[in-house]
Order: C-alpha cells, then sequence, then structure tokens
C-alpha cells in the first residue's frame, strides 16, 4: 500500500489486537481480503492460534501473538517482534476491550474499574505509544480505534465501560490531531450493539443486531481512503433497533 492510493493492503502489515474472535475477527477477516499481512493478539493463546490458522487458511498471511494490551511487557515485546519481522506497521486496530459487569455505578468494585479502564484505555495508550515508531518508520499509517455508542450515550449499569469509550474518543481526537503533520492518519469506530460474547446486550433481539463483518466492512473502509482525507468518527448503527 502507498499511503493509502491503493485499494488493497497488499505487503502492508497490519496488527489487529483482540483479534481471536467476536469483532476483531471480523475486522481481521475483512483486512486478509484486502490482501494485509496480519497479525491477530489476545491474552489466550489457544483461540489466537486457531484464529489465525483459520485465516491462513483462506490464503492470507497471518500471525497470532498472545498479548495481553494491560502488560507494557507483553506491548513492548510485540514491538520488538513486529520490528524484527515486519520492520514496519501500517495499520493498527485497537480493539481488543472489555465491559465489566453489570453494575451501578456505586456498588461497581474499584479493582472492577481498574480492569476496564487499564484494557479500554491504558491499553490502547500502551499499543499507540509502542507501534507509532514503526509507522513512521514506513513514513504513513493508519490507528483505528474501536470504541462504543456507549461512548456517546449514556449507559445505566455500564458508567465506568460507557466512560471508558468516552475516554477513548477523547484520546483519538486529540491523537489524530498529534499524528497528521506526520502522516498518520487516526479513526474512531463506535459501533452499536453487535452481536458477540460481549455483555451489556441483555433482551436485544441478535436478529436486527450489528455483526462482526459490519464493522470490519467500515474498518476496511477507513484503511482505503485516499490519501488527501481521513474519516475521523463513524458511528455504527443497525438499520433496525434491537
Amino acid at each position: 500500500m502507498t499511503s493509502g492510493t491503493a485499494q488493497t493492503l497488499t505487503g502492508s502489515t497490519a496488527v489487529v489486537t483482540g483479534g481471536g474472535r467476536g469483532i476483531g475477527y471480523g475486522i481481521a477477516t475483512a483486512l486478509a481480503r484486502l490482501g494485509a499481512n496480519l497479525v491477530i493478539t489476545g491474552r489466550n493463546a489457544d483461540r489466537v492460534a486457531a484464529a489465525a490458522r483459520d485465516l491462513s487458511a483462506n490464503g492470507s498471511l497471518c500471525e497470532g501473538v498472545v498479548c495481553d494490551v494491560t502488560s507494557l511487557p507483553d506491548v513492548d515485546g510485540l514491538a520488538t517482534h513486529l520490528r524484527a519481522k515486519y520492520g514496519r506497521v501500517a495499520i493498527l486496530v485497537n480493539n481488543a476491550g472489555i465491559s465489566g459487569p453489570t453494575s451501578l455505578l456505586a456498588e461497581l468494585s474499584p479493582d472492577d474499574w481498574d480492569r476496564i479502564f487499564n484494557t479500554n484505555v491504558r491499553g490502547v495508550f500502551y499499543m499507540v505509544r509502542a507501534l507509532v515508531p514503526l509507522m513512521r518508520a514506513a513514513g504513513f499509517g493508519h490507528i483505528v480505534n474501536v470504541s462504543s455508542l456507549a461512548g456517546k450515550n449514556p449507559l445505566p449499569r455500564g458508567a465506568a465501560y460507557s466512560a471508558s469509550k468516552w475516554a477513548l474518543n477523547g484520546l483519538s481526537y486529540s491523537l489524530a490531531e498529534e499524528m497528521r503533520s506526520q502522516n498518520i492518519r487516526v479513526s474512531v469506530v463506535c459501533p452499536g450493539s453487535v452481536d458477540t460474547e460481549f455483555s451489556l446486550h441483555a433482551g436485544k433481539d441478535a436478529g436486527r443486531m450489528l455483526h462482526p463483518e459490519d464493522v470490519g466492512h467500515v474498518v476496511a473502509m477507513l484503511v482505503t481512503q485516499r490519501p488527501q482525507s481521513f474519516v475521523s468518527e463513524v458511528l455504527l448503527r443497525p438499520t433496525q433497533k434491537p
């Protein structure tokens, strides 16, 4: 890919955190179809390895790497591996995230609060900090942060999750301004209810919910934009309310 001018990603390295299942796997599948060299990460070694095998079986070049985005040594180790094997990274999709328990904020434990923010916000910071140098080496790049409509709207009994996504949105907008002069685009995608194992969707009609492939389609569009523009934010809703 040459600064986003081509409609394929052949020869480009794309990293997708939380790529072993759900939205992350849907995004990885979409990028694989565009010819990217994929690196998917996750905490579960078996799940990441199985997903990488599935993607590779379809003709894609995909590597699964165990990485906990809340662990700075893990993330720095991933960056070292990417630098040694690929030299540079064109695309980073920060998808890894957790919802935490469904709870009134006043009854949420501090440990649960920390787990949510460490994954949904600190993990993105760690990944950006580690991989932006590999984008600078390439002379261009695209960072896509997967947020949520809960980062735009109130979410009763999910206040900590919602707050983490509001924080991620703010991080993304500011990072986009910092990176523009370096030819690195930053976008945030805020999906509504997606039919995955992720919680916070009790009582929803799964048949009307978004699918991981819908999010993957949006990410594929973002990273193949013409080079003189970028979409800073996408709000993705199902056609009918679930």
